[in-house]
């Protein structure tokens, strides 16, 4: 009988500091989803291939995080709804054993 185990494993980090202008991911190989956290300012995003703007997009608040778990994350854009915000990003994959 073999037990199949799948866990997540973190495949890589960014933080993201100059979100002036629509931004994408840059998504190491082998990740399947990622948390991401908007530090200082709120932003804004998209994964529908058209990009954000300061006031279209879902808004994701300062501080609070969101994990992203779509296939469509190589499509994810972000930008800014005020100066100053940051993303910290972490990619996580799924392994088994």
């Amino acid at each position: 009988m073999q037990n199949n185990y799948n866990y997540e494993t973190a495949t890589g980090y960014a933080q993201i500091s100059d979100l002036s202008s629509v931004t994408a991911l840059v998504v190491p190989p082998g990740t399947d989803f990622c948390i991401v956290i908007a530090e200082t300012q709120a932003v804004r995003w998209r994964d529908d291939g058209t990009d954000p703007t300061n006031g279209v997009g879902q808004p994701l608040l300062a501080n609070v995080p969101m994990k992203y778990t779509s296939k469509q994350i190589r499509s994810l854009r972000f930008i800014e709804q005020r100066p100053s915000a940051k993303l910290n990003i972490t990619y996580y994959g799924h392994n088994q054993f």
